[in-house]
């Protein structure tokens, strides 16, 4: 049985340590490498979503955002798209993000299918999306917006290689060549 992980505890952890982890209900979860491919992607999206943004807000990749304090639950993205304004305040808190992303690898279809789809509509995170690397190549992405009345995802616009979307700002990007 792991032993749980406080707020406290992981705020005393270094930054690499953090980095190769998630904290899942108070236990870390280690995190594997992400391939090239994988983080090419996230830093396009992260890039193009940054730049459609506006000032008022800020796309990243892979920082943690604290879901819940007890039993601690924090995850780290892909891409999170925040409030300018809190860039410098730690932790990152679900009423800070706009946006998150998740790249899905071989290994983490069904946290990143079923798991943290859940998590984040839980949290009350606005929209969710979700990159599948095809088998062609091709990226597909499928975007989820909260329904605040059950906090739960609904199915939003999905997209193959191009992303043309008008929510939750307008974003064109083409992740055909990634």
């Amino acid at each position: 049985m792991s032993k749980q992980v406080s707020a406290e505890q992981y705020a005393s952890w270094p930054e690499e340590r953090c980095a190769g982890v998630e904290i899942v209900d108070g236990v870390a979860v280690d995190r594997p490498s992400a391939s090239k491919r994988h983080n090419r992607l996230a830093r396009i999206l992260a890039n193009a979503l940054d730049a459609a943004a506006g000032p008022d807000w800020n796309a990243d990749t892979d920082f943690d955002v604290r879901l819940r304090n007890v039993p601690l639950t924090n995850r780290r993205p892909d891409v999170i798209v925040y409030r300018a304004e809190t860039i410098d305040l730690t932790p990152t808190r679900p009423d800070h993000v706009l946006l998150v992303v998740e790249v899905v690898s071989p290994g983490s279809e069904t946290t990143d299918r079923v798991v943290k789809v859940d998590q984040y509509a839980k949290a009350g995170i606005p929209f969710y999306w979700r990159v599948e690397q095809a088998a062609t190549g091709v990226p597909v992405v499928c975007t989820y917006v909260l329904d605040p009345a059950t906090r739960a995802y609904r199915d939003g616009e999905m997209f193959t290689g191009a992303i043309n979307a008008a929510a939750p700002f307008s974003v064109t990007v083409d992740l055909g060549t990634a």
